[in-house]
């Protein structure tokens, strides 16, 4: 099932609960959420820098509400500390840590809407070639018999083979899905050990879009750079589907389930929204997600920051690939 593009932002959400018991002093801490299912539409780098996005007045509305109850609560609080200066030192420390948690809420507001950081919003970084870097995906995949895997791909390899952004292996086959660029050798990728010659390039050290489906029927593939169509074949391990509940791996290639990597075959350089979906998606969509126009999340696997580990001296960090490859 794929994602609609461009869904409707949720209004953002907001409660504050406060009290204090006869017995002892305690503090229910607000809680606020501001939810947001999708971001905007990202913007066209192919087309002129457009304004920077205005925060919408329903938006600022609830912050500077949300702002005259926070400060209300501490100024409640500021109150209370100045009345127990004959109670406990506990309940001090107490009231204390209230208040300095609110004003790091306060702080917060002031800084504005572009503090939220969507849940998508970063990177994996491998720095140099070795065989201990990586991230796992903590979900596992279902039985497939088609798929569509995107990503965004910076490889700092020097153009001596860009070695394996990803590989998924199950229980008796490690290649169930490798992509791969061993060397010299053209990228290839690997579905149950069988191979198909990509015509893709990632050795400018640029951000690249790479998009690759598959079907189970007849084996047909097509592959996708920047949003445009490099290639396409069949007869690549059809009728075979993809078996489910392996180990996915981002930045090295297994040679075993969950492991025994080789560092001639690990990749070096920035990995960022990878998502997987059980169907192909159209050429259409895959451009709108290239350009930044229209955003999808894998139905099978979404990019989120609970769903990948990085191991081994592989970092993950904030960054929106969509702003982040301008500057890069």
């Amino acid at each position: 099932m794929s994602l609609g593009p461009n869904a409707a932002a949720r209004t953002p959400c907001v409660t504050l609960d406060s009290g204090l018991t006869s017995g002892g002093l305690s503090f229910h801490v607000f809680t606020m959420s501001i939810s947001t299912q999708e971001l905007p539409a990202r913007v066209n780098f192919s087309a002129a820098p457009a304004p920077a996005p205005v925060v919408p007045t329903a938006l600022h509305s609830k912050m500077d509400k949300l702002e005259g109850q926070l400060l209300a609560k501490v100024l409640a609080l500021e109150k209370e500390r100045a009345a127990l200066s004959h109670s406990s030192h506990q309940q001090r420390q107490e009231v204390e840590k209230e208040l300095g948690a609110l004003q790091d809420r306060i702080a917060g507001l002031e800084h504005g809407s572009s503090a939220y950081s969507p849940p998508d919003a970063f990177k994996i970084s491998i720095p140099i070639r070795n065989n201990y870097m990586y991230a796992r995906v903590r979900k596992p995949l279902p039985e497939l018999y088609a798929f569509t895997v995107c990503m965004w791909l910076r490889s700092r390899s020097g153009g001596t083979g860009q070695g394996t952004p990803f590989s998924y292996s199950v229980l008796g086959q490690a290649n169930e899905i490798v992509l791969l660029e061993a060397g010299p050798d053209p990228m290839e990728l690997l579905i149950n050990d069988k191979v198909a010659q990509l015509p893709l390039s990632l050795k400018d050290n640029g951000w690249h879009h790479i998009c690759i489906s598959w079907t189970t029927r007849d084996g047909l593939w097509s592959a996708y750079q920047d949003g445009e169509l490099r290639g396409s074949g069949e007869n690549l391990a059809a009728w075979h589907p993809i078996k489910p509940h392996g180990i996915l791996i981002l930045g090295q290639e297994q040679d075993t389930l969950g492991g025994r990597f080789d560092a001639t075959q690990a990749f070096v350089g920035d990995i960022a929204q990878f998502n997987l979906w059980d169907h192909a998606l159209t050429s259409a969509q895959v451009l709108g997600i290239a350009n930044c126009t229209g955003p999808l999340l894998g139905n099978v696997l979404p990019w989120e920051d609970k769903l990948v580990e990085a191991f081994g001296g592989a970092t993950k960090t904030a960054f929106d690939v969509c702003k982040g490859r301008a500057r890069a």
